[in-house]
């Protein structure tokens, strides 16, 4: 379901949203078609940004943990796609185990993970948190930022399946736990755990979707044949929905090994920029992004607007290149077309982040932070989040209402959003026949 919004929105009218809404009837059917084709992810995320010539995804997460900021009045979008979500994975589901990341110290996270569980429930499951942790080696009891309590249990392997054990905590029982299906919300950055490996239960989303072997340039290799066959059905020039990316390997930038061919890439990335800016008259000065090919969390991302900046690197800009979450280092960069947001709340940037569970738009909200500009990532320490309220759940537009009204620039985004999706689910794909 993609559904209105009401939250304010700066800009003007804008053409694409235009051939957007006339060709609605079409995408639909587009889109059912498609999905026949690919199965979608459990559940995904993705960032947008509106740089009003264009509206563009620059980064999908297949463990989303941010699902504690959606509007929590149109919790009956995320329940019915859960329940579609199970059904099609396993059928006979009554239970599930889901597999949190290690953050027992982050208590907005911990949030994240009691409103899945909440979802789940919701959706007729049983569910319990087990947790890969080392330090978690008995019931423990955890509280969010607002004070709720999360319950985490340690993992035991029994032969090929991952269990959790009969117990006894603060006078309550827990009895054993033997579950269908085991929901992730743990990207694997650092690898796949033993625990993990061989298990005879289903895995959401299956461990290649982990970004110890995804790579995001794989993503927009993907989206680039989404986007194509798309713009042919709307007749529309595939760059205003995306990003010109490229990639550079064997990088190094403690030891600044790799940054001449960087620098070049870099330079070649902003000329083609150049040449749309130019072919659509836009006057912004083009700015490219330069960010780690795997890992999230905002970690290993920069914004340049010259080669030189790469050549120029400081010892601390070269320090946070380096590494991402779990310690990793990084020896592979997608460099990415910067797309600029000329969205704003109360005078600071924001972009919207859109929520999908199997494939339907379930929710989103804006990123916003008032310390960075129209050209910086905002998935930074000092971000804070403004849910996408809605007036009602509606799957269509209000196609009677001019295209940036407020339900319709989300129906563009939810569109978007959806391509971003689609990607995705072709990326499993073609991961689980390699694998297969």
């Amino acid at each position: 379901m993609v559904p209105h919004l009401t939250t304010a929105l700066s800009g003007p009218l804008y053409m694409l949203e235009k051939r957007v809404l006339q060709a609605m009837p079409d995408i639909e059917h587009w889109f059912r078609s498609k999905w026949q084709e690919i199965p979608a992810p459990f559940y995904a995320s993705v960032d947008l940004r509106n740089a009003g010539f264009k509206i563009a995804p620059v980064d999908t997460n297949l463990f989303p943990g941010g699902f504690n900021n959606l509007n929590p009045e149109f919790l009956s979008l995320s329940v019915q796609a859960a329940q579609v979500a199970v059904e099609k994975i396993c059928p006979e589901a009554r239970r599930v185990l889901l597999i949190p990341e290690n953050h027992t110290r982050n208590t907005y996270y911990l949030r994240n993970v009691v409103e899945l569980c909440h979802i789940l429930k919701a959706a007729g499951m049983e569910v319990r948190v087990g947790s890969l942790s080392p330090e978690v080696t008995e019931i423990t009891k955890l509280e969010t930022h607002d004070g709720l309590p999360l319950i985490l249990e340690p993992l035991v392997r029994v032969n090929n399946r991952l269990q959790l054990k009969a117990n006894v905590f603060e006078g309550v029982e827990y009895p054993a736990f033997d579950s269908c299906a085991i929901l992730l919300n743990n990207d694997l950055s650092g690898g796949v755990p033993d625990l993990l490996q061989g298990l005879e239960q289903t895995l959401i989303p299956p461990l290649h979707a982990g970004w110890f072997i995804r790579r995001k340039s794989q993503h927009f290799a993907a989206y680039n044949k989404v986007v194509d066959e798309f713009s042919q059905l709307l007749n529309i020039d595939p760059w205003l929905l995306n990003p010109y990316f490229d990639t550079a390997s064997g990088m190094d930038f403690h030891a600044r090994v790799g940054e001449d061919v960087l620098a070049e890439k870099v330079e070649a990335m902003l000329l083609k920029i150049q040449a749309k800016y130019d072919e659509y008259g836009i006057t912004q000065a083009p700015f490219a992004i330069v960010k780690a090919d795997a890992g999230t969390y905002g970690m290993g991302i920069m914004s340049v607007k010259s080669a030189e900046e790469v050549r120029d690197l400081n010892r601390k800009a070269r320090n946070k290149m380096s590494v991402i979450k779990e310690g990793m280092q990084v020896s592979e960069v997608m460099i990415q077309e910067g797309v600029y947001t000329f969205e704003t709340i109360n005078d600071a940037v924001a972009e919207p982040v859109v929520y999908m569970m199997d494939h339907f738009v379930v929710g989103g909200f804006y990123r916003v932070h008032t310390g960075r500009g129209i050209d910086e990532n905002l998935n930074a320490p000092g971000m804070h989040f403004a849910p996408l309220a809605f007036e009602k759940p509606c799957t269509l537009p209000d196609c009677a209402g001019a295209p940036d009204a407020p339900p319709n620039r989300f129906y563009a985004y939810g569109v978007v959003a959806r391509l971003a999706l689609l990607a995705a689910g072709m990326e499993l794909q073609d991961h689980g026949s390699l694998n297969a």
